[in-house]
């Protein structure tokens, strides 16, 4: 076995005992429960070398060596393969969320699972409006000068405004006004949908343009605000069993209140067709320093719409974390195709 091939075995058994034990990992440990077909000399000139590279560290004097964000980083790079679900868990996620009545539902239940399923903390990035398509808009009449705009796109997400006109309305006016809404936008992108709405005045008979023009005004404020930002988490209690991971836990709960810090991870994981995985300071903020991001894609006929991810420890499970990561996104996106 070549040196460099070497190192990353001995690199890969320090990662494997440190995320076992939660303990500094010595050339003894190695020897004992690895059989790496080397000496115990050979062992500590190889750790040595990871040291002077900066993939591991010595925590304390006389101490053995634990990972550094660069090693975990190597570690899972150099990961060929992710553990396979059991079957228990595959038809838990198959039983659970198959269960969902509507896009909140599968959201919610998705995360509770992935939260059961990984014991750490679990989230779900809503659809992004701008990524999806209108199926359908609906003007329900409230009263003659009241009416409510229902924008239904086709990943379930629903968004729901009122409407304060400028004068009273009659029932078959609101007919012909939701026909000329859904004529023209119904199965377009959300992000093409402004410069059609500017357009619909246009298309109406002079008497109704007022209405159309106060209608359109709080449909493009449906399309532009940033609703698509909304997340779901699950399993913050599982930060509890986490005290030697995380001392301070406080840190990692506000970055957990800052929903732009998770949103950016998770639309990196949106942006790329692969599970991303940020390590420690790789996640740029302060609070997540001792802490880990697993996050992937999930969509509609090849678009993803949305992310699936965990947040946990450094010293997580990764191949475990990322295959379930991987089942449930894939899940919740077979579940919204077929919605």
């Amino acid at each position: 076995m070549a040196t460099e091939d070497r190192r990353l075995e001995v690199l890969r058994a320090i990662v494997a005992d440190f995320i076992a034990t939660n303990e500094p990992v010595g050339s003894k440990a190695l020897v004992d429960r690895h059989n790496l077909g080397v000496s115990p000399a050979t062992i500590r000139n190889d750790m040595a070398a990871l040291e002077e590279d900066g993939l591991i560290h010595q925590p304390h004097t006389s101490a053995g060596r634990v990972p550094t964000d660069a090693g975990y980083r190597l570690f899972v790079d150099s990961l060929t393969e992710i553990k396979p679900l059991s079957g228990a868990e595959r038809r838990a996620i198959h039983t659970f969320l198959d269960g969902a009545v509507d896009l909140d539902d599968v959201l919610h239940r998705a995360v509770r699972t992935l939260a059961q399923l990984t014991r750490n903390v679990a989230v779900v990035q809503y659809p992004s409006l701008s990524r999806s398509r209108i199926r359908h808009l609906e003007l329900v009449m409230l009263n003659a000068s009241r009416l409510m705009l229902v924008l239904i796109t086709d990943t379930g997400r629903v968004e729901q405004r009122i409407v304060e006109l400028p004068a009273d309305v009659a029932e078959p006016v609101v007919y012909e006004l939701r026909a000329t809404l859904n004529a023209r936008l119904r199965d377009r992108l959300l992000a093409e949908a402004p410069e059609v709405v500017s357009e619909l005045p246009a298309h109406v008979v002079p008497e109704l343009r007022g209405l159309l023009v106060t209608l359109t005004s709080v449909l493009l404020e449906v399309l532009v605000e940033p609703s698509s930002d909304r997340i779901v988490l699950g399993g913050t209690a599982n930060l509890t069993e986490r005290t030697l991971d995380f001392p301070a836990i406080r840190p990692v709960l506000e970055a957990l209140e800052e929903q732009v810090v998770l949103l950016r991870l998770l639309d990196e994981s949106v942006a790329s067709s692969k599970i991303v995985v940020a390590i420690g300071n790789e996640t740029q903020h302060e609070g997540l320093a001792g802490a880990a991001v697993v996050s992937t894609g999930y969509g509609v006929r090849g678009a993803a719409l949305g992310a699936v991810g965990v947040l946990g420890p450094r010293r997580m499970d990764y191949a475990h974390t990322m295959a379930r990561v991987t089942a449930v996104a894939r899940y919740v996106g077979t579940l919204l195709e077929d919605r």
